[in-house]
């Protein structure tokens, strides 16, 4: 507890690191590039996953769970989207190991599959290969999935929560008799994701459509949400597609309309992974450690009791009881922290580090006057409140913490925004860092391209915000522009 994290201004990829190994979120694996997800990173998961189920389930969708092993021939039947995952695709040739007389094992030479299979990248193709047997009818419309799982994409550089080769995520994946209703479900998912990085994560994400370039490989339009970290580097965190009628087509899933016409479904697909805990850490933590917005936060309130003579510790373990079972029962998640074996100090350092909302100090003053001692992470700031006013304090507290974390998460990325109109302050805006950089681009991918290879930044979103959508000139060709979109380096 007593060594200090790296500085965010100085080395924010050596802080990013070194805080998730310190808290005990999660570890790189022995294999490479997958990572191992500790209890507490896991328990961040769990909340998030929780209540985004909820979410995602209220707007009628159900949970179902599809194959992790996806047939070649499936996969190879889009062409764009076998194109765009290739590269990434883990396959598996063989199905047996054997055992030589050096006790070697190898892979039996015997056992070549007929098939090869690719571990799931996403699911797209074994999802739709099950949607031709579920979709006969319009009565079979609107069909909406979801699902919990994990996918792998042979990342060459990954870095924990980010990028790595295995994922957690979740991914929606929906059927519609019309094209309109396809895209509005497209747009509905977005915002569901967006309202859910309000309300949970603390963080504003730019709502926005991804160039030709930059979109889903076998997707008519590609929809994201787009944060900006503290490094003022762009982090893509959702996406939803609408993906026309590509995988029907590909898949032939057909349904009868009430005229008795035959035709072909529409469809979307959305997801989110564990990339959103990166987005929490790298948004709102400090040089101290992890800072957690309480709706996501395991333990949003810790009891720490501290006694200086043996004569008060029974009745300070006592009144720190009844507080934990008090704020237990207004739903509020509570630790006791009553070991001896470690010092207030040691304490106060280790829940600092793990981001806990609120400490409550119950003392042998506090208990003399009937009250306690609250500590804000957000802030940094203590105040002493009546013991029988602690569990409505608590309460509001948790609350203005989590709007706290919104609102400075909005003034950072305000004030780390800006408009250029020529490619020379571009270049500059970039290069210092600016964050997100609002410029004119002549709708080329050449030209997208040519930007991408002079400065790595690209191009995060062409927002849905119509405050933006004044004409002018391409930065880089002086061609004309429609409108403004985000640039931004990223993760």
């Amino acid at each position: 507890m007593d060594k200090q994290l790296p500085s965010r201004s100085e080395n924010f990829s050596a802080w990013y690191n070194e805080l998730i190994k310190r808290v005990g979120l999660a570890e790189t694996s022995a294999v490479r590039g997958c990572m191992t997800i500790r209890p507490y990173g896991y328990a961040i998961w769990e909340k998030i996953q929780a209540a985004l189920d909820s979410a995602i389930k209220d707007t009628g969708h159900e949970n179902a769970y599809f194959p992790l092993l996806i047939p070649k021939s499936y996969f190879c039947k889009e062409a764009a989207h076998v194109e765009g995952f290739a590269k990434e695709c883990a396959v598996i040739t063989h199905y047996r190991l054997k055992t030589e007389e050096d006790n070697a094992i190898i892979v039996d030479p015997e056992a070549k599959l007929q098939e090869e299979l690719i571990l799931r990248p996403t699911s797209e193709t074994i999802i739709w290969n099950s949607y031709r047997n579920w979709i006969q009818s319009y009565r079979d419309l609107p069909l909406l999935i979801n699902q919990w799982s994990n996918i792998v994409r042979w990342e060459m550089r990954t870095r924990l929560f980010l990028r790595t080769a295995e994922i957690l995520w979740q991914e929606g994946h929906t059927a519609h008799a019309t094209q309109a209703e396809a895209e509005e479900e497209t747009r509905k998912m977005l915002d569901l994701y967006a309202d859910f990085g309000r309300d949970y994560l603390a963080i504003p994400f730019l709502k926005g459509r991804k160039t030709e370039y930059e979109k889903f490989s076998g997707a008519e339009e590609t929809y994201t949400i787009e944060a900006l970290m503290q490094d003022g580097k762009a982090l893509q965190a959702g996406t939803s597609h609408f993906l026309g009628q590509r995988f029907a087509k590909a898949f032939d899933v057909k349904f009868t309309n009430a005229a008795g016409q035959s035709e072909y479904v529409w469809g979307t697909s959305w997801g989110v992974t564990t990339r959103f805990i990166g987005a929490l850490i790298m948004t709102h933590s400090d040089d101290k450690g992890l800072v957690l917005p309480p709706r996501l936060a395991p333990i949003q309130v810790v009891i720490i009791p501290i006694y200086k003579t043996p004569a008060n510790k029974t009745a300070l373990h006592q009144q720190a009881q009844r507080l934990q079972e008090q704020l237990r029962e207004n739903a509020i998640t509570v630790k006791l922290d009553d070991r001896e074996d470690h010092k207030p100090g040691w304490k106060f350092a280790e829940y600092e580090l793990k981001g806990i909302p609120l400490r409550l100090v119950i003392g042998e003053e506090e208990l003399a006057n009937q009250s306690v001692t609250l500590s804000r992470r957000d802030t940094g700031e203590r105040l002493t409140i009546p013991m029988d006013k602690a569990v409505e304090k608590i309460t509001t507290l948790l609350a203005d913490i989590q709007s706290n974390l919104y609102e400075r998460a909005i003034q950072f990325r305000e004030a780390h925004t800006c408009e250029v109109d020529d490619y020379d302050s571009f270049k500059a805006a970039i290069a210092k860092k600016a964050g997100f950089v609002l410029a004119h681009w002549d709708g080329s991918t050449e030209t997208e391209q040519k930007i991408k290879a002079e400065t790595q930044a690209t191009i995060r979103c062409i927002p849905l915000d119509d405050n933006l959508s004044t004409p002018g000139k391409c930065i880089y060709t002086g061609n004309p522009s429609a409108r403004r979109v985000v640039f931004a380096q990223a993760y």
